[in-house]
Parts: C-alpha cells; sequence; structure tokens
C-alpha cells in the first residue's frame, strides 16, 4: 500500500484471501450478506414463474400427477402397501417432499453455471447461489401442502397436531438438498458433464427411497438378510418421506429411529459439501 494512502481509506481496504481450516466455512460472512441471501431467493422465484403460462399451479400438478400414475401402477395393479392410508395420499404425500427436494437439487447443480455473470464481476460468498435455489423452493413446498391437507380431509384421514411437526422433515429434506447440491454445483462448475448425470441420480434417488412404497417393507427385508435396519436411514431422504407421512398423514409408525440416522447422514452431507465448495470456491471466477 502506498504510504501516502490517507488512514480512512486504509480502514476501508478488505483483503479477500481464501480460508483453511474451520475458518473456510466463515459463518460470519454468510451472516453480513443475508440480505444478498433475500434478493436471491427473491429473484429465483421470479425467475422460476417468469413467462409461464401455469405459473404456481406447476407446484401442484407435478407431484399430482406423478401420483397420480404411481397410484394406478403401483397403489391399484401391483397394490404395494400403504401404512393403512389410501395410497393416492400417501403417494402424494411422498412427492409433495420429494418434488420439493428434486427441483432444489436440480436447480442447485446448475446454479453456479446460470450465475457466472455475477460471479465474474463481483465478490460475494458464492455458497449463497446453490442455497437460494434450494431455498426458493419453500414456496413451491407450501402451495403443494395446501392441496395435501386438501386431499387428507377428502380421504377422510382427518388432522391431528402431528401437522405441526411437518417443518421437521422440510428442514431435513432442505439440508439434504442443500449438502448434495453443494458438491454438484461446484463440480459442474469444473465438469460441465456434472448436469447430465444429475437427472439420472435424481431418478435413481426417488426409487431408493420410500416415496412409492413405505420403509416398513425395507427395514425387515434389511434385517432378515441379516443387517441393521438403520442402514436405510444412510438416505437422508428415507428419514425425512417416512417423519413427513408420519406428520401429515398420522400413518402408525415410529420413524424417529430412521430420522435420527438420516439427520446425522444429512449433517454429514452438508459439512462436507461446505467444505469441498469452500475449498474450490476461489477457482469459480476463472472457470466458470
Amino acid at each position: 500500500m502506498n504510504p501516502a494512502t490517507p488512514e480512512s481509506a486504509r480502514d476501508e481496504l478488505v483483503v479477500i484471501e481464501p480460508a483453511r481450516g474451520l475458518g473456510s466455512l466463515r459463518a460470519a460472512e454468510l451472516w453480513e450478506y443475508r440480505e444478498l441471501l433475500q434478493f436471491l431467493i427473491w429473484r429465483d422465484i421470479k425467475i422460476r414463474y417468469k413467462q409461464t403460462v401455469l405459473g404456481a399451479a406447476w407446484a401442484i400438478l407435478q407431484p399430482l400427477l406423478a401420483a397420480a400414475v404411481f397410484t394406478l401402477f403401483f397403489g391399484r395393479i401391483a397394490r404395494i402397501a400403504s401404512d393403512g392410508v389410501p395410497y393416492a395420499a400417501f403417494s402424494f404425500a411422498g412427492m409433495v417432499l420429494w418434488t420439493f427436494f428434486a427441483q432444489g437439487l436440480s436447480l442447485a447443480s446448475n446454479s453456479l453455471v446460470g450465475s457466472s455473470h455475477l460471479i465474474t464481476k463481483v465478490y460475494f460468498p458464492r455458497l449463497m447461489v446453490p442455497v437460494a435455489s434450494v431455498t426458493a423452493g419453500l414456496l413451491d413446498l407450501a402451495i403443494a401442502l395446501a392441496v395435501l391437507l386438501i386431499i387428507i380431509l377428502a380421504s377422510g384421514l382427518g388432522v391431528s397436531l402431528r401437522l405441526l411437526a411437518v417443518p421437521i422433515p422440510a428442514i431435513l429434506a432442505l439440508i439434504t438438498a442443500v449438502g448434495a447440491g453443494l458438491w454438484l454445483s461446484a463440480l459442474n462448475v469444473k465438469y460441465r458433464d456434472v448436469r447430465f448425470v444429475v437427472p439420472f441420480l435424481i431418478q435413481m434417488w426417488l426409487f431408493v427411497s420410500p416415496v412409492i412404497y413405505p420403509a416398513s417393507t425395507v427395514v425387515p427385508r434389511l434385517e432378515a438378510a441379516g443387517l441393521p435396519g438403520w442402514l436405510f436411514g444412510l438416505n437422508p431422504m428415507a428419514g425425512a418421506v417416512e417423519a413427513f407421512r408420519w406428520a401429515a398423514l398420522g400413518v402408525d409408525t415410529h420413524p424417529w429411529p430412521l430420522v435420527a440416522v438420516s439427520t446425522a447422514a444429512a449433517l454429514a452431507l452438508l459439512a462436507t459439501g461446505a467444505a469441498y465448495f469452500r475449498s474450490v470456491e476461489r477457482f469459480f471466477a476463472d472457470v466458470v
């Protein structure tokens, strides 16, 4: 720095350097940029519905149409168990949470490449971009939950205080989407073919999650094979979907041991994703 630089200018100078170790997460910096995060979330919401014919109705149609197909083929023809509730409500409840997760993961994986015009021009915590992409989906989730409530009442299931626990699996799904999104978005900056892998990954993830079938049919088979049933919980969405149905539909299951394992797995995914994201963040502007 030039010695003649005024003292006030020196105080305003900020040197941005890559942090190492636990400091690489820079939690305080994320809080300082919280208003920017709100702006990015609002931007993603507007982009999602801009120049669309149906607008927010897509938040309802996607899980509703998928649930209708699943009900026909898996509920009526294959007669898959549904924890004692009508399969239509069972499958729609699973698809509501799954759609939130899948869309968030898909958008987050491409968020950095799609925001290259920002990343190459100004500094801000890049981690906010994929986080905003996932968080913006909460609006769709809220809309779909209103329709789910109508289906619950139409099915004669009734409502209970368990509905107050719905935010727990929603937060678990959010953490899972953010954690996986951090990994995939960072990898996508360097390896652009990641965007072709993501749809396949989401499709495979759907079939290993209890969306079209209950966890009660998987855990006993794992135990019969000599494996602990909690292994199923290593898929964070397994615990999230089971807990969501327990809260929304009032199914007579005990998902909390599974939720505990899924929560640990989701937090590990988030921690490792954030650490990897921060470790390669300094290269984004050069290659995006």
